[in-house]
């Protein structure tokens, strides 16, 4: 650092003396190459009249450069790290920004179990300070406040999002409502969340409908404007209260698809005969529409008769049991019946055979005698009948009516309830591999003491699993997939206890599907004291869950599901990293 700081500037831009610059940062501002992609984008997209929403403000040079340049009408500045938040204030103040730039101490949250406040890494240099811990760097964890996306949303009404936020955009993008943007500068992780993380992001603004302009964008930092087109409502996402959820769609010589490419959202599902769009056909997860718009493949298959469209066959339990029936209501409602129902398969190449829980599922459901077939080629069908998406992820997880009034009069209708009146539903047999409640071979032998039958739902067939919820009167889980079964066909009568194990907006829709569907809402034990992530992965649901024990047991008790007992005592770390190996690091939650 020179000893007598020299005044700098940066496209107009007078920045004032702080520690955090050096010789080269100062030459860099001055060169306009500190952050000079993101200057450059924001730039290029920016009108006078945007209202421009910044997240990661860093030292403040690229929003005050927008401001001083590009004429928005209102800048909101937000940066998680606090020791940045008096230098970026004098940088507003030296250039008579404080009337045009607002600035928070927070952190955006857009998914829906946000927390008060998140932990925030500090390292030796500001640069590349983030929510994620890494494990190679010393750092200081602080707790930050944040602020919901959705009411940034409400209040602000932004048009341009700039975001550099170290490794956040990932779970940032998963559940952001982006449809009120006209542009999105966005610098990429791959650092911290690897190539495949990189591709959901931009898969994400792309399903968003953002084209990336090119002669803006770098590798990593994309400049992006909205190129979709309006979509009429047919192509909005699903409503639980009305709307092509609850109607049909007969389609005479549609053609349907699987997805050819591995990706979340993909081109498949259904198209006309002339090769349209048929939106009531695509499967809608959150925000986000899974089967894309697609052309007609040139060579298809003929299939004879009238079939119900069924959507996406799932290969994995978690995700058939909530994507795979939201269409079955239809079956009911067509005037003159079908000759079978179709579904695609997930994945290019994946074979989704019907045995085993998948035929258990559509036998509970009566339909164990209905032609059920998976189209792995592209398939022309004489006559499609198309029922709207009735239940699946995201605000359909309510359902609507006529989908759950179907579940109800046909799910496990003939299976009578057998066993006891408490069940406690275990996730121990999966291995941590799969996500998991750690120490729960311990909360086994608790909860038997405390007169729960231990159930591990994956050793027992559909039939065995409804007969056992349809009996308990009392039910503790370890938050999973097992929960949605028992949703669809549970009761009242029945009182039920989630154990959350993992930090996921899963666990809320969970919640959300139980008490829509059984008219009760379950308890919600959230008592962590701590995630172990696996080191190979980001993603939550491999992540495992540390448990307050005496925490748990205080709040069961309260709730009337245990007695008073001998006290829980807690998991040390050591006894936890033993379970866990070298595979696992530990991050803190906040309370």
């Amino acid at each position: 650092m020179t000893e007598a700081f020299r005044p700098i500037a940066c496209k107009g831009v007078k920045v004032p003396h702080s520690p955090f610059l050096t010789d080269t940062r100062i030459r860099r501002i001055e060169e306009a190459r500190y952050e000079g992609e993101e200057i450059a984008g924001a730039l290029a997209v920016t009108r006078p009249g945007d209202r421009v929403v910044e997240m990661g403000a860093g030292l403040g040079i690229v929003s005050a450069v927008t401001a001083m340049n590009a004429g928005p009408e209102a800048v909101l500045s937000f940066e998680a790290n606090p020791n940045l938040i008096p230098h970026i204030r004098a940088l507003h103040a030296l250039n008579g920004l404080e009337d045009r730039i607002e600035l928070r101490n927070q952190v955006v949250v857009s998914a829906p179990d946000r927390p008060d406040t998140m932990d925030f890494f500090l390292g030796s240099s500001y640069l590349g300070n983030s929510l994620i811990d890494r494990e190679n760097r010393r750092t200081e964890a602080v707790q930050v406040p944040t602020a919901a996306w959705s009411d940034v949303l409400r209040d602000f009404r932004p048009t341009v999002l700039i975001m550099d936020i170290e490794g956040g955009e990932l779970n940032f993008l998963a559940h952001a409502d982006l449809s009120s943007l006209r542009a999105v500068v966005l610098e990429f992780h791959p650092d911290l969340y690897g190539k495949d993380g990189m591709r959901r992001c931009k898969e994400a603004l792309r399903d968003a409908g953002f084209g990336k302009l090119t002669k803006a964008s770098t590798r990593f930092v994309w400049t992006c404007v909205k190129t979709a087109p309006k979509q009429d409502a047919r192509a909005l996402r699903p409503d639980p209260t009305g709307g092509w959820s609850c109607t049909m769609r007969a389609v005479k010589g549609a053609v349907v698809t699987g997805a050819r490419i591995n990706q979340l959202s993909a081109p498949s599902g259904v198209i006309t005969s002339t090769g349209a769009d048929v939106p009531e056909g695509a499967l809608w997860r959150n925000m986000r529409r899974i089967n894309m718009p697609f052309e007609r493949p040139p060579k298809v298959e003929r299939l004879e008769g009238r079939w119900l469209w069924g959507g996406v066959m799932w290969r994995n339990f978690a995700h058939f049991v909530v994507e795979s029936p939201g269409r079955l209501w239809g079956y009911d409602t067509v005037p003159g019946g079908v000759d079978g129902i179709l579904f695609v398969p997930r994945r290019p190449r994946e074979d989704p055979d019907l045995t085993g829980f998948r035929a258990d599922f559509f036998a509970a459901m009566g339909l164990g005698d209905v032609p059920i077939r998976v189209a792995h080629k592209p398939t022309e069908v004489a006559e499609l009948v198309v029922p709207g998406q009735g239940f699946g992820l995201g605000a359909i997880t309510d359902g609507t009516q006529i989908f759950r009034d179907f579940m109800h009069r046909r799910f496990g209708a003939g299976i009578a309830p057998e066993g006891g009146e408490k069940l406690y539903i275990s996730r121990a047999l999966l291995g941590p591999s799969r996500g998991s409640l750690l120490g729960e071979e311990r909360v086994e032998k608790l909860m038997r003491a405390e007169g729960f039958e231990v159930f591990h739902p994956e050793r027992h067939t559909i039939p065995q699993q409804i007969a056992r919820y349809k009996a308990a009167r009392k039910i503790v889980a370890s938050e999973g997939s097992a929960l949605h079964l028992y949703a669809f066909c549970g009761g009242p009568q029945t009182e039920v206890a989630i154990l959350c194990r993992r930090r996921s907006g899963s666990t809320a829709q969970i919640a959300r599907h139980i008490e829509c569907f059984t008219g009760r809402a379950p308890v919600v034990i959230d008592h962590l004291r701590a995630v172990w992530q696996n080191a190979e992965s980001p993603r939550a649901r491999l992540s495992v869950g540390e448990p307050d024990l005496p925490a748990m047991q205080a709040s069961l008790r309260g709730a009337g599901f245990i007695g008073e007992g001998a006290p829980w005592s807690p998991i040390s770390e050591h006894e936890a990293q033993a379970a866990l190996g070298d595979r696992y690091y530990r991050e803190a939650v906040a309370v």
